[in-house]
């Protein structure tokens, strides 16, 4: 069974899903006023890749990850580009799907987008004013932190923490809140931004609500996980579950889970420090499956540090991996063996996804294969497993120059004529084929 470990209660729980054999799963995706940096796309695969291992044990997986296309940094972008802010917005979701395309991250069941759901939005808010737990104020519309059972629980906080955290710090709507801590579910517009009309005046949502509407539309009122970024607990995460379980009363997501970030050469990223680096940028130079198979290479809730080293280790490796599934079948195969390999694999993924774990037992099922083990069902199996981690090979094919140098290099051998084996196999390495001779035949590997 397939062990899931809860932010919110900071246990490992077997996983129940809310229908037998489906998982609907929403995790939250870019607000697009830029190229996503490598630590959100570290999010985007370690998601895609939990989906993905979901689907390879049978599961019927509903993924939704939305975009964010109103937001004060779009607004901010849109006019300074000398765009209207959809134009913008529509211009870096093409390219966060390029890039995430290039990562061999699934197609998301349903990207939606907060312009689509504007009437949605203003129901939500409406209904929350009209049980008590939102209050309009000078046009905005804010949340009642107070009014919301175990309000930061997921943060593992109170809101009585939250409030001796805050000792003093204020917002520049202090004046007409309620309390420190309510949120905006609604803001009102400001001359020349973009807006909607609503029955508290013109104006757009806040942050937080544009999930829980568009989780709840889709998925319905629970949904069985709600996953993002180790910084999204709190405030965003938190602030969904207060308004979303205030509308319906029911629980919003029975499973949270969120990734660790990502570190450059040890040190968190950041623009002040110069170490900013946006997935486009790095995609320019690095093949996107070398780049998905590091991100892959540590458990999803462990910090993991890029370094030019660890990308060519995962390019070596995934060589190796590369090679190893081009291999030539083998006469004997121990079927058993290979079963309790896969049982392994299977044990370290069920264990809240390890993939670090998993893939090492990968590289012992290479190891076993290229011993002498393989055959067209383990093939097919290996194949399954790879793609739980996004790596996809083309079967190879030889031209016909360079199987025919290796049949004359066979027919030397043969003769015992060496030196014009030997001849061959230097030419071939040149063209960067490299052969090995096994008791099953010549085996070649492309480097």
């Amino acid at each position: 069974m397939i062990k899931i470990y809860d932010t919110m209660t900071r246990t490992l729980r077997d996983f129940v899903p809310i229908e037998e054999n489906k998982v609907k799963m929403y995790v939250c995706g870019p607000t697009v006023y830029n190229y996503i940096h490598i630590g959100n796309a570290r999010s985007v695969v370690a998601f895609d890749t939990i989906r993905r291992y979901f689907e390879y044990r049978g599961y019927d997986v509903t993924y939704i990850s939305n975009f964010t296309d109103v937001d004060d940094k779009i607004i901010k972008g849109a006019a300074e580009a000398g765009m209207d802010t959809k134009a913008f917005s529509d211009k870096f979701i093409a390219a966060f799907l390029e890039d995430v395309q290039k990562l061999g991250v699934k197609p998301a069941s349903k990207n939606p987008r907060v312009i689509d759901y504007m009437d949605e939005i203003i129901d939500f808010v409406q209904a929350l004013i009209d049980k008590g737990f939102a209050y309009e104020a000078a046009g905005d519309v804010y949340f009642r932190v107070a009014k919301s059972k175990n309000y930061a629980q997921l943060a593992n906080k109170t809101l009585a923490d939250l409030e001796v955290g805050a000792s003093g710090r204020v917002d520049n709507e202090a004046d007409i809140k309620e309390h420190p801590f309510d949120f905006a579910l609604w803001k009102s517009a400001k001359a020349g931004e973009v807006s909607w009309e609503s029955p508290w005046g013109a104006g757009r949502p806040g942050w937080h609500i544009e999930c829980s509407v568009m989780a709840t539309e889709i998925l319905g009122q629970t949904i069985d996980i709600h996953g993002g970024g180790a910084d999204l607990e709190f405030p965003h995460h938190t602030n969904e579950i207060a308004q979303s379980e205030a509308k319906t009363g029911c629980t919003f997501a029975n499973y949270w889970m969120h990734n660790a970030m990502l570190n450059i050469d040890n040190e968190k990223m950041s623009k002040s420090l110069g170490n900013f680096v946006t997935a486009h940028d790095m995609l320019e130079r690095i093949d996107g499956q070398v780049l998905r198979f590091f991100l892959a290479t540590q458990h999803y809730r462990r910090p993991l540090n890029y370094t030019e080293k660890a990308i060519q280790d995962a390019q070596t490796n995934l060589k190796y991996l590369k090679n190893t599934f081009n291999q030539l079948f083998t006469d004997q195969v121990e079927v058993g063996k290979w079963q309790e390999l896969l049982s392994d694999f299977e044990g370290a993924m069920d264990d809240d996804f390890n993939t670090a774990n998993g893939i090492t037992l990968v590289f012992d099922m290479a190891k076993w294969i290229n011993s002498g083990n393989y055959n067209e069902q383990i093939k097919a199996d290996f194949a399954k497993v790879l793609g739980v981690f996004g790596i996809v090979f083309q079967e190879e094919v030889l031209d016909a120059d360079i199987e025919k140098l290796i049949e004359e290099r066979q027919a030397a051998r043969s003769a015992r004529d060496f030196a014009t084996a030997d001849r061959i196999r230097d030419e071939l390495a040149a063209q960067g084929i490299k052969l090995l001779d096994t008791k099953d035949g010549v085996r070649w590997t492309r480097d």
